[in-house]
């Protein structure tokens, strides 16, 4: 009876759960799976030989590139030499016609375009107004029907050194000294004074005639700083130079290539030799003027917009064998690019002088053209013996002097002609002979024969006056 009881109430226990109570507490709902995004990989990290590698290949690309336009470059320059050296362009019928064409007095472009930018010469009837007279550079003004004064040092000023040496040209720093009358040679007696108020009237016309000078004294002229170098051919016999010692020698090159040699007298003006234009070197537009260099070479030359040949040159005679040419921009002057000093007239070059010769020209007869500048030094010919029937006779004029070696081995020769022969005066170099000709080079008895430039003085100065 006992375990009847024990069946009943669990029965009854059982029977009191509610029905809920067989459900979970906390129901999880079903997760739906979704597509979800796609993990990246992994990369291995660059090592650096993999980004030294990288930067290689970009700088041999950019190396590649700019060999290849350094190629082209230099192609295009050759190229464009090559047809300016057989081809003038005429600008306003866009042809090419041939270089032998241009400047030979006849119109083969429209409008008469390759005759325009040609060499000129230049003819003066008249004497230049204004002059420094020997070695004391005295200052000596023109009057027509009067001649020639020198310039009191009465009332003198600053302005009247500036104005005067505008006159004679290149002008750096101009300044004046007085020179003792009673030192002065009889032919420089004579005298004239500046009137009031004229600083800056041309002195020519700023003086008036006087019997002598109160103040006892002359004007003497410096006007730049030309002629000095530091102090520290093609020139058969001759030894390489430096271009700062020689800063005024200039290369005339057409194409690229050396023609003749030449000298600064002013920051635009070079003196040079009419025979360097013959035949087809007549077009300006051909022509380059390479400075402040001592080794041979063709870039950075200056252009050239005008040529004057002296109108007087005598190409049978290689009479007044000097031209000027006129740079379209200025040179910079400095150390390696200064212009040399014209002399005074009455110079008075002493007997055998000893003087230089400069230039790039042939190291010997029938050589070839001297990568470097090239210096010697000769003495100056008498002129009587240089005209004398044994050595050149009547072919020597007033317009030329000699000087060499009488038992050769020194001297100018090809590529030398329009460069310079200079002496040197106290600290100053003076231009006093262009290269012009001669029987040879370095041959005995036959010395170099060169434009007399104190004689072409009047010349030079009206041209660059004329053409400023």
């Amino acid at each position: 009876m006992a375990r009847s009881d024990r069946v009943t109430a669990s029965l009854q226990t059982i029977a009191q759960v509610p029905e809920e109570s067989t459900r979970p507490l906390n129901p999880m709902q079903a997760v739906v799976p979704r597509p979800g995004q796609h993990r990246k990989p992994m990369t291995a990290l660059k090592t650096q030989k993999d980004k030294a590698s990288k930067r290689k290949k970009v700088l041999l690309t950019v190396l590649t590139v700019v060999v290849l336009l350094g190629i082209l470059a230099t192609a295009g320059y050759f190229i464009k030499q090559l047809i300016d050296s057989k081809y003038f362009f005429c600008k306003s019928s866009v042809k090419f016609i041939p270089i032998d064409k241009a400047c030979d007095g006849k119109d083969d472009c429209a409008g008469g375009e390759d005759e325009v930018t040609c060499v000129a010469s230049f003819t003066v009837n008249t004497s230049y107004p204004v002059r420094l007279m020997t070695g004391s550079q005295v200052l000596q003004v023109y009057n027509r029907g009067k001649g020639w004064r020198s310039v009191c040092s009465d009332s003198w000023n600053n302005q009247h050194t500036e104005t005067a040496c505008k006159q004679l040209g290149y002008t750096n720093k101009p300044r004046s000294t007085n020179v003792r009358v009673d030192t002065l040679m009889s032919s420089l007696k004579t005298f004239t004074v500046i009137r009031p108020g004229t600083s800056n009237t041309p002195i020519h016309q700023a003086t008036i005639d006087t019997n002598a000078c109160r103040s006892g004294s002359v004007v003497s002229l410096s006007c730049s700083d030309c002629g000095q170098v530091r102090f520290d051919g093609r020139i058969v016999g001759g030894s390489d130079a430096s271009i700062e010692d020689w800063p005024w020698q200039v290369s005339l090159q057409q194409g690229g290539n050396h023609v003749c040699g030449g000298s600064l007298v002013s920051p635009r003006w070079v003196v040079t030799a009419a025979h360097c234009f013959t035949g087809d070197k007549k077009e300006l537009s051909r022509w380059r003027v390479v400075s402040g260099r001592t080794y041979m070479g063709s870039l950075g030359g200056s252009y050239v917009d005008r040529i004057l040949l002296n109108g007087d040159y005598n190409p049978a005679r290689n009479d007044y064998d000097i031209a000027l040419m006129r740079l379209s921009s200025p040179i910079a002057v400095g150390e390696s690019r200064k212009p040399v000093c014209l002399p005074p007239k009455a110079f008075g070059l002493p007997a055998s002088a000893s003087m230089a010769v400069t230039g790039w020209g042939y190291l010997e007869e029938g050589g070839k053209v001297s990568p470097s500048l090239q210096e010697a030094y000769i003495p100056l010919i008498d002129q009587a013996q240089c005209s004398s029937p044994t050595m050149y006779g009547s072919a020597i004029t007033r317009r030329m002097i000699c000087a060499g070696l009488l038992e050769g081995g020194v001297d100018a020769c090809q590529g030398d002609s329009g460069g310079p022969l200079v002496y040197l005066t106290s600290t100053k170099w003076h231009l006093v002979g262009v290269v012009s000709w001669g029987v040879g080079c370095a041959r005995e008895g036959r010395p170099g024969v060169y434009c007399n430039v104190e004689e072409m003085l009047n010349w030079i100065q009206t041209v660059i006056e004329k053409n400023p």
